[in-house]
């Protein structure tokens, strides 16, 4: 396990590497001039060059990209001339919007995907097993914008059940601030839960087959006991997967729900910073999202080796 640990670790840091390379060099090669942008049209060649100076955009690439690396590494994510703020502030405050539309949307959808991927498996070839898997594929179609705009007509405009937008910030109290977060959590949650749910039958359709669940069977064990005791236990390993790849999902989806809701999240401040020009805020916020879709998959795939000891004994 140690070994297999160390691999993974090393793995890590060397997609974190690559990752922080491909962000910094796509935004890099993108047409146009920062600095003229945040002076507009009207100003003057010195300016531009002034300020060209300032944000370091005379310097070479490499000299750029190995000095906001370091910046990185150190806590320190340079200054947002847009907002005329530290960009590690920003970030902070816009996360403790993103970061719980996102617990709560995996929450959301790890229920729904795990309850009815079990029950379709127990009810294989059954009225139950086609309409969810009628109603996964149906999920599987729909747009996360677009479910949330239906989600705002339906539940805030026309029941008055739910806030059509807007958050209200967790000084307010954790009822009114969660409030905001439902809607924009329900359109995330729901259509990755469509994904789960079938991944999560399959899984326990397959494992289902094996010998040992025959051999638990005719040790006279009910259906239920094998199902939850030995079946589900088995089929964890593709279901862990797919939901680390799917929390990279639920991070590009918050980025167009958060626009749809108003919510002051990271996906907004994107948004907002594209418009800007204020590209080094873009491309700490892309960094961020890419290290922490990159973390939660390390975190899956320990713990899938942690389930499966065949995974580590590769390592070996």
């Amino acid at each position: 396990m140690a070994l297999y640990l160390l691999q993974r670790l090393l793995l890590l840091i060397a997609t974190l590497i690559f990752a922080s390379l491909v962000v910094f060099s796509v935004l890099e090669i993108l047409p146009g001039n920062a600095a003229q942008v945040m002076l507009g049209s009207s100003a003057t060649p010195e300016s531009v060059a002034a300020l060209s100076h300032k944000l370091g955009l005379d310097q070479s690439f490499i000299t750029r990209y190995f000095t906001w690396l370091g910046g990185i590494a150190r806590g320190d994510f340079g200054l947002s001339y847009a907002y005329n703020s530290s960009i590690g502030a920003l970030i902070a405050d816009r996360l403790a919007v993103s970061a719980p539309l996102a617990l709560l949307a995996m929450a959301l959808t790890s229920l729904i995907a795990l309850v009815a991927g079990v029950f379709a498996a127990q009810r294989r070839g059954k009225r139950s097993d086609f309409a969810i898997m009628t109603a996964s594929q149906v999920g599987l179609a729909l747009p996360n914008f677009w479910f949330a705009i239906i989600l705002v007509l339906i539940f805030a405009v026309r029941l008055r059940l739910a806030p059509s937008g807007g958050f209200p910030g967790w000084s307010a109290g954790l009822g009114p601030a969660l409030g905001a977060l439902i809607l924009p959590a329900v359109a995330l949650g729901l259509v990755q839960a469509a994904i789960l749910t079938r991944v999560t039958r399959s899984a326990l359709l397959e494992v289902l087959n094996e010998d040992f669940i025959r051999t638990a069977r005719a040790k006279g064990l009910s259906r239920s006991a094998v199902l939850w005791r030995h079946a589900l236990p088995n089929a964890l390993t593709p279901i862990l997967t797919i939901m680390g790849l799917q929390f990279a999902n639920l991070i590009a989806g918050a980025i167009v729900v958060e626009n749809v809701f108003t919510l002051p999240g990271i996906g907004r401040l994107i948004f907002q910073s594209i418009a800007n020009r204020d590209v080094l805020v873009v491309e700490d916020c892309v960094m961020l999202l890419a290290a922490i879709v990159i973390i939660v998959n390390f975190i899956v795939d320990v713990a899938c080796a942690a389930i499966d000891p065949r995974l580590r004994n590769r390592a070996a």
